[in-house]
């Protein structure tokens, strides 16, 4: 991949200069917008990577910025917000965004959280490429098409709902799913049990996490939901909540 084009999206000059100065560091390119509706022109203008994302802009909301870019882009969405609350971060999450961080952040995991976008947008990539129906991470692997998964080349039994809760954690490697996405996906409408989720969820990473006070597949974002990272050899788990 050539230098990745970032677009940065932030009405607050200071923090707006913080952010390109480290994308200059780093070698990423970049392009700015203060307003809502001039990041999406510049989201279809430039066709950038990756999109960083303030909530509190001038004229339009910041979710309504992901739910209209959602309408003709996958780009990854990067929420960088002063909002701290749980329900804040499940909203933007539910209209589409990828991941989100609150303010103040250190520079270090802003980079951190672009490396895991752009590992999701090569996989994405290869994916395509290989038009594979199975899925490898690290020494995790999953053959849709068998309905089996191994670990370490030893098949893991796993129930019906932990299969279900693996396979779409995997078709969305990187980016963080909220309860109610789950919950959703895998039992449709019919309940809005996050406790039964939890114990789902539990279960699956006893077979497929060797240190569970280390996760390496399965991480939780409190109060919001979970995501599945990236196994590379310069990758480490984030503690994010």
């Amino acid at each position: 991949m050539n230098k990745p084009l970032i677009l940065v999206v932030e009405d607050d000059k200071p923090i707006r200069n913080l952010i390109t100065t480290t994308l200059e560091t780093q070698g990423y390119q970049y392009h700015t917008a203060q307003t809502g509706e001039a990041s999406i022109l510049e989201a279809v203008s430039k066709q950038p990577d990756i999109m960083i994302l303030d909530l509190g802009l001038p004229d339009i909301d910041g979710i309504s910025v992901i739910k209209r870019v959602r309408t003709w882009s996958n780009i990854p969405i990067i929420v960088v917000s002063a909002r701290s609350e749980d329900r804040d971060k499940i909203d933007a999450l539910d209209a589409g965004a990828d991941d989100y961080l609150t303010k103040p952040f250190s520079v270090e995991e802003l980079l951190a959280r672009l490396r895991v976008s752009l590992r999701r947008i090569r996989y994405d990539s290869d994916k395509l490429l290989k038009d594979s129906t199975v899925f490898i991470n690290g020494s995790l692997k999953i053959d849709y098409a068998a309905g089996c998964v191994w670990l370490d080349e030893e098949e893991i039994h796993l129930t019906p709902i932990e299969y279900k809760l693996i396979c779409l954690l995997a078709k969305n490697v990187g980016k963080v799913l909220t309860h109610n996405y789950i919950l959703h996906e895998i039992w449709g409408n019919y309940t809005n049990d996050i406790p039964a989720l939890r114990v789902f969820m539990a279960t699956l990473r006893k077979k497929i996490e060797k240190k569970s006070s280390q996760p390496k597949y399965i991480q939780t974002h409190i109060g919001v939901g979970y995501r599945m990272l990236r196994v590379a050899d310069d990758s480490k788990p984030l503690n994010i909540d």
